[in-house]
């Protein structure tokens, strides 16, 4: 609801900006949008140990890609941390779906269903703390500042994306 007790649907953030929930593009150091387009190097995909999150709907979803009739995933590729679930790796920092393909290239072998963590992939808020971060996050990543142009409202909706829709 807003001040005047009616009720505003704030599912864009278009409207959360409108809103005044979402602070104003003037307050971001990338109120003008950054460029992004995905090489399908599988850079993302590898690196220090961490964690890929996935929901209970999003671990049906891999189970159903890949075959599986119970709906969920073995331990070799899924993990609980706490009371959450994530993807594994393998020994090397790679992501248990990350395929060396026939010409040389990498790539997610569940890309179709991918996490919403990978989807929304390299907006994160930690990627967009600051231009140092994200130029810092940029030399790992060639498909950052090319390709693409995402505008702010863009960029907000990745970065605050709940579930898929």
């Amino acid at each position: 609801m807003n001040g005047f007790g009616v009720w505003i649907p704030l599912d864009r953030p278009e409207q959360l900006l409108l809103a005044g929930v979402l602070p104003l593009a003037s307050d971001k150091w990338y109120q003008g949008g950054l460029r992004f387009e995905c090489t399908g190097c599988g850079d993302c995909c590898t690196g220090a140990p961490g964690y890929v999150w996935v929901t209970r709907e999003e671990i049906r979803r891999i189970a159903k890609h890949l075959g599986r009739d119970d709906e969920w995933l073995p331990p070799e590729i899924l993990r609980r941390v706490g009371f959450k679930y994530s993807l594994t790796e393998r020994n090397n920092g790679d992501c248990v779906f990350l395929q060396q393909k026939k010409d040389g290239q990498r790539g997610c072998s569940i890309y179709p269903v991918r996490p919403l963590q990978c989807r929304t992939w390299p907006f994160w808020t930690v990627n967009l703390k600051s231009p140092s971060c994200w130029a810092e996050t940029s030399e790992r990543c060639p498909g950052m500042n090319n390709g693409r142009q995402y505008t702010y409202v863009q960029i907000e909706d990745l970065r605050l994306k709940k579930d898929w829709e």
